[in-house]
């Protein structure tokens, strides 16, 4: 049967993830499917058997499996009961200005998130710790109280730290040191540079790299392309605009270097799936509850 992409509802409009409690209590296989968030699964109990990347994780009680962002997979139930967290969140909107340098560590350009399962099969406290951060945002998003999203934030933030400081293989860490210098003058040029034209000449000169050698080693460190950067960085501001300042949406889009509204509307729907307007009023509208 054909792999099919999920689609996957953010409960939280001010959180871009998904978790809740499955069960099951019967032998089934759930077909080959997709979805652009990375995910996480954490067995309470039962047997569950993960294929992805070629491998099959069989995983009982107390079991963490990671899968990257797209990544095929699919998982098949054992008879008798089964209880398994699945925690899905975009992980490009958990880095900010202070950490965005880190996330070129989980561009999986080299390799499959998939492949930090090695830490969870080898490494009994870290796998322990990350089941405990998966627990805590279940209870968060389940009991909502006051300032559980910076909760929920906090600790997805900690599973990452986990995975990096805990990669002894050198899959995520590794990565050559030089790359991620050679890039930091640009991205801060693109993070003050927000407000106005950002151009991949200007970025060029501050990487010291000719233009073809650029677009390729920038693609390659961070996994999205110059521009396709720039515009999430940009969509972001204009995200932290619409819900802090009192702005109308043109004057958001001057703020962001996007006068041209046309330009401004695709690239917000790209990333939010709605206008800016509609973002503000069910962002806002989350935030009254």
């Amino acid at each position: 049967m054909q792999a099919y992409q999920e689609k996957v509802e953010y409960e939280n409009p001010l959180l871009s993830i998904k978790v809740w409690l499955a069960r099951r209590d019967r032998e089934g296989t759930f077909n080959w499917h997709h979805h652009p968030e990375c995910e996480l699964l954490l067995v309470l109990k039962g047997q569950l058997d993960v294929d992805v990347a070629g491998e099959t994780h069989t995983m009982k009680e107390g079991d963490v499996v990671v899968l990257g962002s797209s990544q095929l997979h699919r998982d098949r139930s054992h008879a008798g009961p089964l209880e398994y967290l699945v925690l899905q969140f975009d992980l490009q909107t958990f880095f900010d200005q202070s950490t965005i340098p880190y996330l070129q560590y989980f561009n999986e350009t080299k390799v499959p998130l998939s492949a930090m399962n090695y830490i969870f099969r080898d490494n009994a406290e870290a796998r322990r710790q990350v089941a405990d951060c998966i627990r805590d945002i279940y209870e968060e998003a389940l009991r909502k109280e006051s300032g559980y999203e910076l909760a929920v934030n906090l600790l997805i933030k900690k599973i990452l730290l986990l995975l990096i400081r805990n990669d002894t293989m050198g899959f995520l860490a590794g990565q050559d040191r030089v790359e991620r210098i050679r890039l930091k003058p640009v991205l801060d040029y693109v993070e003050e540079g927000i407000t106005g034209r950002v151009t991949v000449e200007d970025a060029c000169r501050l990487a010291n790299m000719s233009y073809y050698y650029f677009v390729k080693f920038f693609k390659k460190s961070m996994g999205l392309s110059f521009t396709e950067y720039v515009n999430f960085r940009k969509i972001k501001r204009a995200e932290q605009l619409l819900l802090t300042r009192d702005l109308s949406v043109s004057e958001v889009g001057d703020q962001i270097g996007m006068p041209n509204m046309a330009h401004f509307y695709k690239m917000f729907k790209r990333f939010n799936q709605c206008s800016p307007k509609d973002f503000q009023r069910k962002m806002l509208a989350w935030g009254r509850k």
